[in-house]
């Protein structure tokens, strides 16, 4: 019986997670949509491949971008960083 339990627990724990992270990524994508209307599908998708922690620092930096450059310049140095 406890391991049912702790299955269902750990269930929801890893719901909640994904709720969390694509809750993210709409933010994210909105708030970029909202600054230049018209993102970039390519860029979109880059968005939504990030993991969780990157996409949280994408949150911060993002107020700090003045074009669709930016963004790009953003992700492509998070696709050459060492892992």
């Amino acid at each position: 019986m406890e391991l049912t339990a702790s299955w269902k627990e750990e269930g929801r724990q890893q719901g909640r997670h994904e709720g969390r992270y694509e809750a993210d990524q709409q933010l994210v994508l909105r708030q970029l949509r909202r600054r230049w209307r018209d993102l970039d599908s390519a860029l979109a998708l880059q968005v939504r491949a990030l993991p969780m922690e990157q996409l949280e620092t994408l949150a911060e930096d993002l107020l700090d971008f003045t074009s669709p450059a930016d963004l790009e310049n953003w992700l492509n140095r998070c696709l050459h960083q060492p892992s």
